[in-house]
């Protein structure tokens, strides 16, 4: 049964369905790479916190349900879908709504495609306006001189593929370390808990992709 919750985003009542699914089961966690904390070679599924899977503790409505259980973990998912949303940008624009945890994908004529995204913890977020400047599939991952202070057991570098933290594809912005890109914790989805980039699950991730040009503008609020 989906979970039914009041959102209260964006100025407004909103009631929100939220899909429970049950992530990492032993078997689909380990060919998905998506909650396992350690995959069938014995390589760590590094993520930029660098935690074993497990409940977050919430600071916003937004905050995605958990449940650690013996098969992996249960939990909440707003799923993308299309929303009427007003603004000024040109149609194949993103939007990023950093208090409400949304990504929006601009399709012109009062539409935009709402995406659920993690984003960057207490004293990590940003805000500006910014460019697509690359696009990856299934990108390697160089942990920055910053997480490897914070956290020194992380790899220096990873080839992409399931386990990476950057998850399936990735869009680079301009020429900062940001990226809005896909992840191998997606329970964090709807969480403050990055070092800075927007984070989403693969399938969003891979469909936001698949519509978004280099060049495109991002402005991250």
């Amino acid at each position: 049964m989906p979970l039914r919750h009041s959102s209260g985003l964006c100025g407004a009542r909103d009631v929100v369905k939220s899909f429970v699914v049950l992530a990492a089961l032993l078997f689909a966690g380990l060919a998905l790479g998506g909650c396992s904390s350690t995959a069938s070679n014995g390589t760590k599924a590094y993520a930029s916190a660098y935690t074993a899977p497990r409940a977050e503790k919430k600071t916003s409505a937004r905050d995605p349900w958990t449940l650690q259980t013996p098969f992996g973990i249960l939990y909440s998912q707003v799923p993308r879908g299309q929303v009427a949303y007003q603004t000024s940008q040109a149609p194949g624009s993103i939007v990023v709504d950093t208090p409400h945890r949304y990504l929006y994908y601009v399709l012109g004529h009062g539409k935009a495609l709402r995406y659920s995204i993690a984003v960057g913890a207490e004293g990590y977020g940003w805000r500006g306006v910014t460019h697509v400047s690359q696009k990856r599939e299934w990108p390697d991952w160089t942990p920055t001189p910053g997480e490897l202070k914070r956290f020194p057991e992380l790899p220096r570098h990873m080839d992409g593929g399931p386990q990476n933290p950057l998850g399936a594809r990735a869009l680079y912005l301009g020429s900062t370390l940001y990226r809005i890109h896909g992840t191998n914790e997606p329970w964090k989805i709807g969480a403050a808990v990055s070092s800075g980039c927007i984070r989403m699950s693969n399938n969003d991730a891979i469909d936001l992709y698949n519509r978004t040009k280099i060049g495109a503008t991002v402005v991250v609020r």
